[in-house]
């Protein structure tokens, strides 16, 4: 009988041990995403797919001139890019990614893992291949993808105001019939055309915090219409009639 007593109460303290290591890991696990689920805490020092999946996430929070290593690797500069996305969505600003900072990211994102704010579509009016440019057609498109999230991000610092695109990736046959240049970023899926509000200046001034490396517009040739943002190996910064 004492056995039996003794079986059965150890069997309730096991029972409530789950219960409470349950409820303990779901609430420190964010929640399911449609396109990406991070499931561990991510600081300094992690490597791997999930760190890269972040670091295209925030790759729009590189500080003023800088771009940020899409490399899988978790050091100081995405520390401090995870720090602005943060501080930008007025979380906990610890540069650790945690829970709270992908519900944010999942908010962010729809089911194919573009920004809400922006779509494969309208970064691709050339053909719905991607393919015909200076690239693959899947380096193209995921270049276009890490350009919308940097183009939420600058959505955001101006105020959440709407941009629009008006020219994404080009094939060899579209970029020549736009008229662009045989060395055009638009061939490799990396290069979006700007316009209507906000201003062409307000666009190009704030775009040199988010991680564009080739920023044109105003006072450039061919540019007074629109504002181009890009990514290339060096800087290239050119807007005159906006002081830059």
């Amino acid at each position: 009988m004492y056995r039996r007593v003794v079986r059965c109460l150890l069997s309730i303290v096991m029972l409530t041990s789950l219960a409470v290591a349950g409820n303990v890991a779901m609430a420190g696990t964010a929640r399911a995403d449609g396109c990406y689920t991070w499931g561990r805490s991510l600081s300094q020092g992690a490597t791997g797919e999930d760190v890269r999946q972040l670091q295209i996430r925030v790759s729009g929070y590189p500080a003023y001139g800088a771009v940020l290593a899409l490399d899988g690797s978790y050091g100081p500069a995405t520390a401090a890019a995870v720090t602005r996305f943060q501080q930008a969505y007025g979380l906990s600003a610890d540069g650790v990614a945690g829970q709270q900072t992908f519900n944010k990211i999942y908010e962010l994102q729809d089911n194919d893992c573009t920004p809400v704010h922006f779509t494969y579509a309208e970064l691709n009016r050339c053909n719905s291949t991607w393919s015909g440019g200076a690239v693959s057609a899947a380096q193209a498109r995921a270049n276009a993808l890490v350009n919308m999230w940097k183009l939420e991000a600058l959505r955001h610092a101006l105020g959440d105001r709407p941009i629009n695109t008006s020219s994404g990736f080009r094939s060899s046959s579209c970029n020549s019939a736009a008229g662009g240049s045989a060395t055009s970023r638009h061939l490799y899926g990396d290069a979006i055309d700007l316009t209507g509000s906000p201003t062409f200046c307000q666009i190009v001034q704030r775009a040199r915090y988010h991680g564009f490396n080739e920023i044109l517009g105003p006072g450039y040739p061919d540019h007074n219409d629109h504002a181009h943002l890009a990514n290339r190996s060096t800087r290239f910064w050119s807007a005159p009639s906006c002081g830059i």
